[in-house]
């Protein structure tokens, strides 16, 4: 900046002010900054900026996302993105792949380059590695699941009483063989569902029959072939609830390479795209994404902004969608 200030024969000041377009600069010495900037191929640091300022404010975010390419959390990370930059805050995204271990070092590395908050989707069942970055002053809000051995902002969806709902109406459509498909068991997600699953069977008066229950589905693979297992009782279910957007998917391709997409109900948790485009369009608790988003944009920033309060806990409710699949009687 000294050198554009001397070849355009102003102060840095005039130079600064130019750089972040204030307007009340003097037209001539405006353009003159602007060919010394040409000229000696001046580029902004705002790293360095911000090393300089008192407040070490970065004017950006970091989000630590399961993965950004699930639409589920592409549409959360937009969510975020949109509150961000009205506030004229950079956001940064990166995928954890579900391990704690790259959560953590993901997290780390983006306070190392010392943003102002961070928002994760906890894959890790113990996030007490953030407590320092925290009491130093890091704004920090989880959202899907909750932190563990950490007292954070957390944003989540009502997963056990949406589950709990959309089993009951299968029940009730005389439903009494309802399989369960879910991710990883360890997952506070996971968890909240299966949960909500069981709850309903005993609010029926059902018994859960744990040949109906397949956990730790990681990829497409893996859910074919625990429906094919399901299929293959001897007592197979007449329902299934998948607990998870990319599971419901994947068992719509093998129920169907299997003929029984007509026969068999299916409710999946997490709304995605066409899915009111297949045959049978498919019912879906759906998440209020944008919301889920919004609300822990808005969290952080209130943190960022000096907000002490104590952690808050937001339960945003789901919407259960009812298109078809989920109405098909035993």
């Amino acid at each position: 900046m000294r050198e554009v200030a001397a070849l355009a024969d102003v102060s840095i000041k005039t130079v600064s002010r130019v750089v972040n377009g204030e307007r009340t600069v003097d037209e001539d010495l405006a353009r003159r900054v602007h060919e010394a900037i040409g000229m000696l191929g001046y580029r902004r640091d705002d790293s360095a900026s911000a090393l300089r300022r008192a407040d070490r404010v970065s004017s950006s975010i970091g989000l630590v996302f399961e993965d950004v390419a699930n639409p589920f959390l592409a549409y959360v990370h937009r969510a975020i993105e949109n509150v961000a930059r009205a506030r004229g805050v950079l956001t940064f995204a990166a995928s954890a792949d579900e391990r704690p271990e790259l959560e953590r070092e993901l997290a780390l590395a983006f306070c190392a380059r010392r943003i102002d908050g961070l928002i994760v989707v906890p894959a890790g069942t113990d996030h007490s590695y953030l407590a320092r970055e925290r009491d130093a002053g890091l704004a920090l809000v989880f959202v899907d699941r909750p932190p563990a051995f950490l007292d954070a902002d957390t944003v989540l969806s009502d997963n056990a009483e949406a589950t709990a709902r959309a089993v009951r109406g299968m029940v009730e459509r005389g439903h009494r063989r309802i399989g369960f498909l879910c991710d990883r068991a360890e997952l506070y997600t996971a968890q909240a569902r299966l949960q909500g699953y069981r709850d309903a069977l005993s609010a029926c008066g059902l018994a859960e029959d744990r040949a109906l229950v397949r956990a730790n589905l990681a990829n497409p693979a893996s859910v074919d072939a625990a429906v094919r297992e399901l299929f293959g009782l001897a007592e197979p279910p007449t329902a299934l609830f998948t607990g998870q957007n990319l599971i419901t998917t994947a068992t719509l391709h093998t129920l169907r390479a299997l003929g029984l997409h007509n026969s068999i109900a299916i409710i999946g948790f997490d709304d995605f795209e066409l899915a009111d485009l297949l045959e049978p369009p498919v019912t879906v608790v759906a998440q209020n994404v944008s919301e889920l988003g919004r609300t822990a944009a808005e969290l952080l920033f209130a943190r960022i902004d000096g907000d002490a309060s104590p952690s808050k806990r937001v339960v945003v409710p789901t919407t259960l969608i009812e298109r078809g699949s989920g109405e098909i009687a035993p």
